[in-house]
């Protein structure tokens, strides 16, 4: 399923322009089907696996701090919902997916349908990016939601997992929110956030892969 999206995906990318590329297999895919066809494209992603497959298949990878626009985005998703919003909990790279989603014209989510839900079911935490000095402070605004919260450890040395701009990752299990817009808003307010793995309205398209083909969704 995740060629059959991918496929779908490289008819939206046309030659000579920048293109935006998340994470995940999917993505992976769509880069060899760019260099397979020879396309003249420049990529900007927040994936360092996706960088490094970019430079191996001879596609240049411009650093996201010197575009100001990019013409269309393609990333995964863990949870996606009927209105395109989604959870993108597991890279913990959510701040920079977003300032890609930012800069695109159009955001495209990929993702199989297994992913796609009536409303998010939450089954995948919501994850904020965190400044540390505000590590305390936003472990006790967050317990106002219920649930359970901790911060991310990391498997390969002793300590918090750290992001690209230096900030931990806080991983919320919560339930289902009744206003999903409140509660976003009422994250970001959080002083110390930086952003959350919740993608509220950002996303204008998705492609969903299942056994009798590629679907579009679009956000009415």
């Amino acid at each position: 399923m995740k060629q059959k999206c991918a496929e779908e995906a490289f008819k939206l990318v046309k030659d000579g322009t920048v293109i935006g590329l998340g994470g995940g297999g999917t993505v992976s895919i769509l880069v060899g089907l760019i260099a397979q066809a020879g396309l003249s494209v420049r990529v900007v992603t927040p994936s360092t696996r996706t960088a490094a497959l970019c430079a191996e298949h001879g596609l240049p990878v411009l650093p996201t701090w010197t575009v100001d626009a990019i013409d269309i985005a393609f990333d995964g998703c863990d949870e996606l919902d009927g209105s395109l919003n989604a959870l993108k909990s597991c890279g913990g790279i959510h701040t920079n997916e977003k300032i890609v989603a930012s800069l695109a014209n159009e955001y495209v989510l990929l993702a199989d349908e297994s992913k796609v839900f009536a409303a998010l079911p939450f089954t995948h935490p919501v994850v904020l990016e965190v400044i540390p000095e505000a590590k305390a402070l936003v472990e006790k605004r967050v317990q106002a939601f219920g649930g359970a919260a901790a911060y991310r450890v990391s498997g390969a040395k002793d300590g918090f997992t750290v992001t690209d701009h230096g900030n931990y990752l806080l991983d919320m299990q919560i339930a289902p929110p009744d206003d999903l817009a409140a509660f976003h808003e009422a994250l970001l307010h959080i002083p110390g956030v930086v952003d959350t793995s919740l993608f509220y309205r950002v996303a204008a398209r998705a492609l969903v892969a299942g056994p009798g083909g590629v679907r579009q969704l679009t956000r009415g």
